[in-house]
């Protein structure tokens, strides 16, 4: 049967201190029953990284280190509350980046011993796909279940059938690039600068997306995505191109290459929300803020899907909190030895559906 998500108002209130430092934001915040946000404090390190093309792990970790202190007290003050107010401590365990990882967890550890506060260690697409519970007012309420759950980030992609909030089982993930790492390499190879995703919404916007007939890979018979052959074939033609001296129609490129995107993340997630009779479809991730994405799924999905607000789709410390939250009421309680797991695979959460 559907299950319509509603929290019993009967429940005690908890509040929860989300900290994220999987790749290259530095994040802190509080929210209240999985569902209220009380701050939400997010330190990014895109321009620092821009001159790299990408994320540097050495340098995102220290600047975590600097950054960190000043984001927890502003998580706590903007809360107007004192650590001592806090009921759990969630942190990202993974997966992500191993240095990043270990400074969250050992800020994490350390507020824990000096309040005595509870430990939680949190899987980071969880978290994305619990930051559905963040979003306000009635449609919430849409969020039913069983449901198809579509992570798409820049290290990730990857398709999830729900029952419910903590009950799922992984269907396929990419087999190379992920979405977001592609338009991070696309992006590169049309000069657009980093990160790619915004640049190549943006450079997209006045092109035709049908001007190239890049490939779409279905991997038929699978769950499966793949997008390095996709990334190839611009780079082919970014060298035709060149060589024959054209002239380089950056705009055409980038929406041709978006398109063909978003036709294999949207065709393959309404396919599986049919095989698996879902009740509502969930987009989460960095690349859900991208506007053609989300475009097509609310105009070709014929049930509700759920995609967290803009903000909340790029790596925050709220969504941590929100598996905080949960993961606490059924009593997972971690300890001061718990080490990161930066390849940590979802399945390892998933149970027999």
């Amino acid at each position: 049967m559907p299950q319509i998500y509603h929290r019993m108002t009967s429940e005690p209130n908890y509040r929860i201190l989300g900290i994220e430092s999987s790749c290259d934001e530095t994040a802190a915040a509080v929210v209240e029953n999985g569902e209220t946000i009380l701050s939400n404090v997010v330190a990014s390190q895109a321009s620092m990284h821009a001159k790299f093309g990408g994320v540097f792990p050495e340098v995102a970790s220290r600047q975590h280190l600097l950054t960190f202190p000043l984001v927890v007290e502003e998580a706590l003050k903007s809360a107007h509350l004192d650590l001592m107010d806090i009921d759990a401590i969630a942190v990202t365990r993974g997966p992500g980046l191993p240095g990043t990882l270990v400074v969250g967890i050992n800020i994490a550890k350390g507020l824990a011993m000096v309040s005595g506060k509870p430990l939680i260690g949190v899987h980071h697409l969880e978290a994305h796909l619990l930051s559905i519970m963040l979003i306000e007012g009635e449609e919430r309420h849409q969020i039913i279940y069983p449901a198809v759950g579509l992570i798409v980030s820049g290290g990730h992609t990857e398709l999830v059938f729900i029952i419910e909030p903590l009950l799922y089982k992984s269907l396929g993930f990419t087999l190379d690039d992920a979405a977001g790492e592609a338009f991070d390499k696309v992006a590169r190879l049309l000069n657009l600068p980093y990160p790619g995703g915004p640049s190549i919404q943006t450079a997209s916007k006045n092109g035709n997306p049908q001007a190239f007939a890049f490939p779409r890979a279905w991997l038929e018979g699978s769950w499966n995505f793949s997008f390095s052959g996709l990334k190839t074939a611009v780079l082919r033609e970014v060298k035709r191109l060149d060589r024959y001296g054209t002239g380089m129609p950056v705009e055409d490129l980038a929406a041709s290459f978006q398109q063909a995107v978003v036709d294999v993340l949207v065709g393959k997630t309404l396919l599986a929300a049919e095989t698996y009779h879902a009740q509502s479809i969930l987009v989460v991730g960095g690349v859900s803020a991208n506007l053609a994405l989300r475009e097509a799924f609310l105009r070709e999905s014929k049930l509700p899907v759920l995609i967290p607000p803009q903000h909340l789709c790029t790596d925050n410390a709220a969504m941590t909190a929100v598996v905080g939250y949960y993961r606490f009421r059924k009593g997972q309680r971690d300890g001061l030895d718990m080490d990161v797991l930066p390849n940590w695979p979802l399945s390892a959460l998933s149970e027999s559906v």
